[in-house]
């Protein structure tokens, strides 16, 4: 059974290491500790196999803890492993003197993880074996007292024996350089026998280039009498390349005199490979194996280092229309498209330059020895005509167009970022008078546009935040006077614009799709809060809009079931507010649905109605329970006879359906006499309340008159 301590002050973090070294074999005890005092302390009375400690924490950092960590004598062997997030060499460094065994990059990769620990406690168990086996031959010395000589070769022959066992290459050199001992495993690895090779100069055990370097670092063991740092060095045996982890310790006799080094390599090919395989996934995309982003930037900064007069240019190219043909053609053919488009990306540039994928169906290329602004258009065209060949998918083709935004080195920008963003937006721009355009970045570009690209990349980052609030705005039954609903209204609680209405960002989240998302979280936090107030006794049914896309892309049913489940919310307790858009886009599956919901309690409401739909005749096949008048008919109501018609003929065309009518947008006193004495059912505006927060919904639900003299 393995030992293995986790250290790291945050609880996330010792949880996954915690559990990755639990898989690590099929009996780990696994003990976690926050603070490295504690751990400390802890360690004073226990013997673990393997430390995994954080570099940064409070009281001690891993440098420090190391250091500590080895100044107790039975722990002072046990392997340590460091994690650390800064990239510095120092910091690696640091640890590695104060007597770290390893270290993991952080974030750290899972499979690195396992394979580095695993590594560590194989070699902590050949320790501990050569320990126990040495422990034991010094009892049998005790109780046998054998004469000096036997006791010595007895002793050497069955340590021997054990380190022949292990699958690591051992040996010990003496000053002149002679081999006075070597295992199994590096004698066969060097094509002879132990008995052959002891005695001989150590270049015929390791060769020529390593035996001469072996030798050098022996003369610092005799010299300082300390162990070297652990250090990798390659083989090459029959024509096999393998990585071998070696260590130096000095040897004494009993008079303490440094007699011999011990030299001891562990081969650590297979995790090196798969380091090589981590260093590429990190740098390369998936589906293409293009460079990557990161991988592009590095490039940037390696290039912008040749020096000052180093020019040239980033092409950021994006598709048009892929998400179209994505969901039309199904995410296999897409892939394939981006797959193809890599390989014509890559064969239209030239030597030298960096053809990467930055994500989605965004790619970039890196012009290197640019000679002008020519140059770079000239390469922008052969671009965008490779990508325009059409496409083959079955017995036809697909057409697709891209755009590009070029940005030039130095007269853009002197930092790799900044010449993203100025690429990005000039591709904007090429959009924008596109298909299949490119354009320079230029300083003058639309203010706006620069705007709305900061603002939908806010906009992604505020739905994986959940930066949204929603507010609340009264509905009032006109014949009992009482306060019987609330519409959930969304706004963005933006980091630094305060707090944006939704004309502010609804469009933009309509046409980027984060809709979607955005009104998933609003309907589940409507239905919570509407338990909430039913728990408090008050009985307001909550509103909550859709839209047609989530119609087209959700499984919208499923949606409503899960949350109603969720929530516990009663079906009647929600009324979903649906546009006449919404209905006629796909009227038949649009009732489906409705008729589906509506079975299982759910309200709808049919919002700004008026403003839509010429033909009424569409009514007749939404089994819907309300139509709600758009505030645009409502706000010239006392001056505008027309107007007052149009309300009029739709009160009456909902009651003589059977349907309840709300006015949306009441303002005045006028225009609440005028809607109540047209017969409207319900009222919700700003004469009675702004949407306002939950917690003011509630203690303005509670100060409304009883008996509806609020009106």
């Amino acid at each position: 059974m393995s030992l293995v301590v986790i250290l790291d002050d945050r609880p996330t973090n010792r949880n996954i290491f915690s559990k990755l070294a639990a898989s690590l074999e099929s009996q780990v005890t696994v003990h976690a500790f926050g603070d490295p005092l504690d751990a400390l302390d802890w360690l004073t009375d226990h013997t673990p196999d393997l430390v995994i400690a954080d570099y940064k924490m409070p009281h001690l950092d891993g440098a420090e803890f190391t250091r500590r960590l080895r100044g107790k004598p039975h722990v002072a062997d046990v392997p340590v492993i460091v994690i650390t997030a800064y990239d510095d060499r120092s910091f690696r460094l640091r640890a590695l003197e104060a007597g770290a065994t390893d270290f993991l990059q952080s974030p750290v990769d899972h499979h690195e993880f396992v394979t580095r620990a695993r590594n560590l406690l194989r070699l902590r168990r050949q320790q501990q074996r050569i320990k126990r086996r040495a422990a034991t031959l010094e009892r049998e010395l005790e109780r046998t007292r054998r004469t000096q000589e036997e006791v010595l070769r007895n002793s050497r022959e069955a340590l021997a024996q054990v380190i022949d066992t292990l699958p690591a290459m051992i040996s010990a050199a003496d000053r002149d350089g002679r081999c006075v001992f070597v295992n199994a495993y590096q004698a066969a690895i060097s094509g002879s026998t132990p008995a052959a090779l002891v005695g001989e100069d150590i270049v015929a055990v390791f060769g020529s280039e390593r035996g001469k370097r072996s030798r050098q670092l022996d003369e610092l063991v005799f010299a300082s009498g300390e162990p070297l740092p652990s250090f990798e060095e390659v083989v090459e045996r029959s024509g096999v390349r393998q990585v071998f982890l070696t260590s130096k310790a000095p040897l004494r006799d009993p008079s303490n005199q440094v007699v011999s080094v011990l030299t001891t390599a562990l081969d650590i090919s297979d995790r090196k490979l798969a380091e090589e395989h981590l260093h590429h996934l990190a740098n390369h995309d998936a589906l293409t194996d293009l460079p990557n982003r990161v991988h592009l930037l590095n490039r940037i900064r390696q290039v912008m280092a040749r020096g000052p007069g180093t020019t040239f240019a980033l092409h950021f190219l994006d598709l048009d229309r892929f998400k179209s043909i994505n969901d039309a053609l199904g995410h296999h053919f897409g892939d394939q498209i981006l797959q193809e488009v890599a390989r014509r990306l890559s064969s239209a540039a030239r030597p030298g330059d960096v053809v990467a994928r930055l994500g989605g169906d965004e790619f970039a290329v890196l012009q290197t020895d640019l000679t002008g602004g020519d140059d770079a258009a000239a390469v922008a065209a052969r671009l965008l005509e490779e990508i325009a060949r059409p496409y083959l998918r079955n017995d036809s083709t697909v057409a697709l167009t891209a755009s590009i935004g070029i940005t030039l080195h130095p007269q853009d920008g002197d930092d790799p970022d900044q010449l993203f963003r100025n690429a990005d937006l000039a591709m904007y721009r090429a959009k924008a008078d596109g298909p299949s355009e490119y354009r320079f970045f230029a300083s003058e570009l639309n203010a706006a546009l620069q705007d709305a690209v900061v603002l939908e990349s806010d906009l992604r980052a505020a739905v994986e935040s959940e930066q949204f609030v929603l507010h609340y705005q009264p509905q009032i039954d006109l014949h009992t006077g009482k306060i019987v609903g609330a519409e959930a209204l969304m706004r963005w609680q933006h980091p630094t614009r305060g707090l944006l209405l939704p004309g502010q960002f609804l469009q933009l989240a309509e046409e980027s799709g984060l809709i979607i998302a955005m009104n998933t979280w609003a309907l589940r936090e409507a239905c919570v809060q509407a338990v909430a107030w039913g728990q408090e006794g008050l009985s307001l049914r909550v509103g909550v809009n859709l839209t047609s896309l989530q119609f087209r892309k959700q499984d919208i049913c499923q949606l409503i079931r899960q949350t109603l489940d969720d929530t516990g919310l009663p079906a009647s307790g929600l009324e979903l507010e649906l546009t006449e858009g919404v209905l006629m886009q796909n009227a038949e599956s649009a009732a489906t649905k409705i008729l589906e919901l509506r079975g299982l309690g759910v309200r709808f409401a049919i919002d700004d109605f008026g403003t839509g739909y010429s033909s009424l005749s569409y009514l007749k096949s939404f089994p819907v329970h309300r139509l709600k008048i758009d505030r645009s008919f409502i706000r010239n109501l006392e001056t505008s006879p027309g107007d007052a018609a149009i309300v009029r003929a739709i009160t009456n065309l909902g009651h003589d359906l059977g349907l309840d009518v709300t006015a949306e947008g009441v303002e005045t006193k006028e225009q609440l006499k005028t809607i109540r004495l047209e017969g409207c059912d319900e009222v919700q505006g700003f004469y009675f309340a702004r949407p306002m927060p939950d917690d003011q919904l509630r203690e303005f639900v509670r100060c409304w008159p009883a008996d509806g003299r609020g009106l």
